[in-house]
């Protein structure tokens, strides 16, 4: 094939790798596949171009509309997968692990387009929780929101998910409203720059959203400032030597850093080699280290597993490991592919010897194994190789050195306790995981691990059938880890986006807090009604406009037909010494869901309209029994609108329950769809 020239998009404008430019060889066969090499990078005029013309056309636009963006960009790409694939092959990967890369990172930007319309609010303003009551009256209150931040994010990413790398930072970061600059790794970055030709090609994000260097990023680091951020995943020393920029130290640049990880996986003491749990954990670890050759941040690095099952586990693994078919990852056959490259085939091997000095080699054979399809002295391709240390207690190496491939360490741990600090000795890591049925073990292990890992993954036979596996990190859920892990946080669901945004605290009166919010908050004016709100369209409801209904009587006779038609005879309700004696009630009282009945008659237009459905309520709260001889009233105030599609929109409202004296009894949110 002819070499790939790989590309730079800067301020709107391609540029070939310059005269320096990095040869790139393919992972299988040695070939020179490609040139990566950025020209000399005017920094000014990029950050310029991110922040003066992207960062204000994703600003113009809400949430949803970047969530909506989001979505018609993953169709885009998932009916372009297949170009990404054939290319990807040279990277070592297989078919499998494709799926993996190119589909998990589609899959991320959907999930991210589908939680910014469910979760976050057609609006430009996000909401960070309740509002505070911060003055006795109420006349002074406080509540957080969340702004895109006015910089550009740089994204630093690693070789080995060109695609999922890529698609997993930009989705959550775009959907912040934020520009972004992506560096790919240069031994797989023709595969990104096909990916992020692919998103240019849709035509679908705005001018300036995102810029992408191939090679070298030269002194951009010196331009930044504290409305940026960098989203970094690589090595332990890379993020060290970044973190430590006197650029970004001043500015307080915002670093979230992905970094070396010795991800540990615990045998349960309950599962013993006839049990489900135990044949799960052979499964899961043999995947784990041939999986893109054992180049996962998540992948398995250290198995802990019960003294006394010690000889079953490694006879187990290693028979499945030496089955493993290692060779052409274009051969649908092929298991296990090549590593990225001969330099990272050396890396591996100098630290799998590292580990030998505590641990003594199982199974694979560097020097003695078999390649199928390709020639093994042309190609990265390494074995899966096995370890035994007999003495984790006294063992620090296999500890604190990552072999960035197939290389699993097996040691043995007396109780729970003891595996638990061994999981722990790796001083932080993106994930645990922990095979066992026992609730008592999962606890302990959650009690004792949790605060060492970014996310605790425990299976057995009730969800082997649905759980994703061990080194699936899921765009709804965390992924980072403390310490050596890095101590950055990725995903998340929303908790990403908000990575990208400024937390803000606004005080002031309720009109002012509704006003920037874009929400009601109980307190602010009222808007006029023009006519009862229920016989007008999503489009003709204003923010705060308020309805009071007629006052209701509620009978005794109410209460017992109410108790006897629904079966709800809980004494309160009908047994007038018992209720007199709780000291919640001064006697027989309304049930609640009989006042939510009757205030529903009260503001409910009956007539056929623009309502179409009430889909729920939220945040039900009743404060003020009533007694039978109260008159009880309602207050219906348009809260917060959010168009669901071009038919109807999600019209909350805030509802208040009065009785005949002012007091509050209920209050609750009130969904109703609407037609537009």
């Amino acid at each position: 094939m002819d070499v790939i020239e790989v590309e730079s998009f800067l301020a709107g404008q391609w540029f070939a790798p310059g005269p320096d430019a990095r040869p790139v060889e393919s992972a299988v066969t040695g070939e020179t596949i490609a040139r990566v090499g950025c020209p000399r990078i005017d920094c000014g005029t990029m950050l310029d171009y991110a922040k003066e013309v992207g960062g204000p056309k994703l600003r113009s636009m809400t949430f949803h509309d970047r969530a909506r963006m989001l979505k018609a960009l993953a169709l885009y790409l998932n009916d372009h997968r297949q170009p990404l694939y054939d290319l990807s092959f040279s990277t070592g990967a297989t078919r499998k692990d494709h799926l993996i890369d190119i589909d998990g990172g589609i899959g991320a930007t959907f999930v991210f387009a589908s939680k910014g319309r469910r979760e976050m609010p057609d609006a430009h303003v996000y909401l960070d929780g309740p509002v505070e009551r911060l003055s006795r009256g109420g006349s002074f209150l406080g509540r957080h929101i969340a702004m895109p931040r006015r910089g550009v994010a740089l994204h630093i990413n690693a070789f080995n998910f060109p695609v999922w790398g890529m698609l997993e930072k930009l989705a959550p970061t775009l959907l912040a409203g934020m520009p972004a600059i992506i560096k790919p790794a240069t031994s797989s970055a023709y595969v990104a720059e096909l990916a992020f030709r692919q998103i240019l090609d849709s035509g679908l994000l705005p001018e300036g959203a995102i810029q992408l260097i191939s090679g070298g990023i030269g002194d951009l680091l010196d331009f930044l400032d504290g409305q940026d951020i960098i989203s970094f995943t690589g090595s332990a020393d890379t993020a060290l030597k970044l973190k430590a920029t006197h650029a970004i130290l001043e500015g307080a640049v915002p670093f979230i850093a992905e970094q070396d990880s010795l991800n540990a996986a615990v045998l349960g003491a309950d599962a013993a080699p006839e049990e489900p749990e135990f044949g799960l954990f052979i499964k899961e670890a043999t995947r784990e280290m041939t999986v893109k050759a054992g180049q996962k941040c998540t992948a398995m690095r250290r198995l802990i597993v019960p003294a006394t099952r010690m000889q079953a586990v490694i006879e187990s693994l290693s028979e499945r490991l030496g089955a493993v078919r290692v060779g052409d990852p274009t051969d649908e056959r092929t298991q296990m592919g090549a590593l990225i490259s001969k330099s990272h085939r050396s890396d591996v091997l100098e630290r799998a010897d590292m580990i030998a000095t505590e641990a003594e080699r199982i199974c694979g054979d560097p020097m003695k194994f078999s390649v199928r399809g390709a020639d093994r002295s042309k190609g990265a391709f390494l074995p899966p190789m096995l370890f035994h240390c007999a003495d984790p207690d006294a063992a620090s190496t296999v500890h604190a050195t990552e072999a960035f491939g197939p290389v699993a360490t097996v040691m043995g741990y007396r109780d729970t306790a003891h595996a638990a600090v061994l999981a722990n000795r790796g001083n932080g890591s993106l994930v645990a995981s922990v095979f066992t049925r026992c609730g008592d073990i999962a606890r302990e292990l959650a009690l004792e691990t949790a605060s060492y890992h970014g996310r605790l993954y425990f299976n057995n036979r009730d969800s082997a059938t649905e759980s994703t596996g061990h080194g699936s990190p899921l765009p709804h859920m965390v992924h980072g880890g403390p310490g050596r892990a890095g101590g950055g946080e990725e995903q998340g669901g929303i908790r990403g986006v908000a990575h990208y945004m400024q937390r803000t605290a606004i005080q002031g009166s309720p009109d002012i807090l509704t006003a920037v919010g874009g929400v009601w908050v109980p307190g602010s004016l009222e808007a006029k009604g023009r006519g009862h709100p229920f016989r007008r369209r999503f489009g003709n409801l204003d923010i705060g406009e308020t309805i009071h209904t007629a006052k209701r009587e509620i009978t005794i006779e109410d209460i017992n037909h109410f108790a006897e038609f629904t079966g709800d005879r809980f004494y309160a309700h009908l047994d007038e010494e018992a209720a007199a004696a709780n000291p919640f009630f001064p006697g027989r009282v309304a049930h609640g869901y009989l006042l939510l009945s009757f205030a529903a008659g009260l503001f409910v237009e009956p007539s056929p309209g623009p309502v179409l459905a009430n889909t729920g309520l939220d945040s039900l709260r009743f404060m003020q029994p009533v007694s039978p001889g109260d008159r009880i009233a309602a207050q219906l105030t348009v809260k917060q609108k959010t168009i669901r599609n071009d038919d109807y929109g999600e019209v909350r409202w805030h509802v208040t329950l009065t009785n005949q004296n002012g007091d509050v009894c209920a209050e609750y949110e009130l969904l109703t769809m609407v037609a537009r």
